[in-house]
């Protein structure tokens, strides 16, 4: 039975993977490094700042010490700020679906995204009293697709449970990144796919998908479980 359900944000509530992949190059241009879009989308997509800057230091034979690491993810932060302000989208479906489905099921997001800009987008978009919970980078040792940020949403959702504790498997989460959906399967939860920055046939390993939130009904997602 379904109980609960735990969305992905980037890429999946707000369609700002562009802008990360720009900030990133940004950045890694200032290192004299070149990070061209396919790449991305191919390798790195879906892993926190601090997983995608290891990931790709590693993947060129580049040492990257803790403190320069640390150094990256805030110029990078600072730059998504500085430009996300302009350019806040909304993928269609999610102002109505979030609304309908909190006065169902308790909601979390658990995002790679920085704690600050969760936070400012959901705020700006009208959308953040319907969270009861978000887990953001800073709140987890390991990323995806590590499971631990899944089931620190689902610990922090039962904290508040009143009936009886949610277990893994009544939870749903709402991804769009392959890194994401294993995650969601390594916490023994269900998954659903939205092809928003992945074809449908780099998707299967999800037990439903959707090529958009404007797709989605109660019954639908009941009908996973």
């Amino acid at each position: 039975m379904l109980r609960a359900v735990i969305f992905d944000f980037n890429g999946v509530l707000v369609d700002d993977e562009p802008v990360h992949l720009e900030m990133f190059q940004k950045v890694l241009g200032e290192e004299s490094f070149s990070l061209d879009e396919k790449e991305y989308y191919r390798r790195y997509l879906g892993m926190d700042d601090r997983g995608c800057f290891r990931a790709f230091y590693r993947d060129r034979g580049e040492r990257l010490d803790e403190s320069s690491l640390a150094e990256l993810v805030r110029r990078k932060a600072r730059y998504y700020r500085e430009s996300i302000e302009k350019r806040i989208i909304v993928f269609p479906g999610v102002k109505k679906l979030i609304p309908e489905l909190s006065l169902r099921f308790p909601l979390a997001v658990a995002s790679g995204a920085l704690r600050s800009e969760i936070e400012l987008i959901l705020q700006r978009i009208g959308l953040r009293d319907y969270f009861r919970v978000i887990v953001s980078a800073e709140d987890v040792r390991e990323g995806k697709p590590a499971p631990e940020i899944f089931l620190k949403a689902l610990s922090l959702l039962n904290q508040r449970e009143t009936v009886k504790p949610i277990q893994p498997s009544e939870a749903l989460v709402v991804e769009d990144s392959k890194e994401g959906i294993l995650a969601s399967r390594r916490a023994g939860m269900k998954c659903l796919a939205v092809a928003n920055s992945h074809p449908p046939a780099e998707l299967t390993e999800a037990e439903a998908m959707v090529h958009g939130l404007g797709e989605i009904t109660i019954p639908f997602l009941q009908a996973i479980f």
